[in-house]
């Protein structure tokens, strides 16, 4: 992983579209800063797209994608995508799974929900759970004290005994049942809102993060940067970030857009 200040101005000079996790990328210990925000303000004023690919749940997004200065979001790690076109007043939606499938799978993960909680003592469900369409959220340090790893591991475990996919978020092991992840859906979403292949279109695309359950996109981009506190997460990733940032969560996330803004100005 090489430092940020490594990365040339004219490589970012060709970026249109950054792709950020949210959680500890562009927040900072739970906050959303007002350098942060201004950051996201200033790059979409510069004409570039602005994509959030999240863990965070359907609730949210349709907030995300309908006040922030964003072009879509990516939320509950893939399950869909969401793009509000405020001109027409519609929210065009993609998901990987229909309603039938959505209700089958919900029950199947409240009972896993249970399972999980009784196993591993000190998790909790997520405080966002009730807004999510298609995964369950097992808390290990947002609003419970900060489990040990092995715990995590835990309930990684338990996801996986039962059929299930997990990630491990910088606060949260999320499970769904279901073939996606964040790649998938951001693939979908590219193409079809952007007409952007990520294969061909590669160099235009900057993606930053923070966590494990970024580790397909940190794969997927060469331009791929992680916030200084990837460091504390890299022993479970096998794909790192090409390049970090020297900032902590949002601090980061701000080095790396004045840094696109530069490339711009140059």
């Amino acid at each position: 992983m090489k430092p940020l200040a490594e990365l040339g101005f004219d490589a970012l000079r060709n970026v249109e579209i950054l792709l950020s996790d949210i959680d500890d990328t562009i927040t900072t210990d739970g906050v959303l800063t007002a350098q942060a925000y201004g950051a996201l303000e200033r790059l979409h004023r510069a004409g570039i797209k602005i994509v959030p690919i999240t863990g965070r749940p359907a609730g949210w997004c349709d907030h995300i994608a309908r006040m922030w200065p964003v072009d879509g979001v990516v939320g509950e790690n893939g399950a869909f995508s969401m793009v509000y076109d405020r001109a027409r007043k519609v929210m065009r939606q993609h998901a990987f799974a229909d309603a039938q499938t959505l209700r089958a799978n919900r029950a199947r993960l409240d009972a896993l929900s249970q399972r999980i909680l009784a196993a591993v003592p000190g998790t909790g469900l997520a405080s966002d759970q009730p807004y999510r369409l298609a995964d369950l959220a097992i808390d290990f340090c947002e609003d419970v004290p900060r489990l040990p790893d092995a715990a995590i591991d835990r309930i990684v475990a338990l996801f996986k005994e039962a059929g299930a996919q997990a990630k491990v978020s910088s606060i949260h092991v999320n499970g769904w049942f279901g073939d996606y992840d964040k790649l998938a859906m951001t693939r979908v979403l590219l193409q079809h809102e952007f007409q952007r292949d990520i294969a061909a279109d590669n160099h235009r695309i900057v993606f930053v993060g923070d966590s494990p359950n970024d580790e397909p996109m940190f794969g997927a981009f060469a331009l791929s940067v992680g916030v200084a506190n990837i460091r504390a997460l890299a022993h479970r990733l096998q794909a790192k970030p090409h390049y970090v940032a020297e900032g902590h969560s949002g601090h980061g996330f701000v080095e790396l857009a004045e840094r696109l803004l530069q490339a711009r100005a140059a």
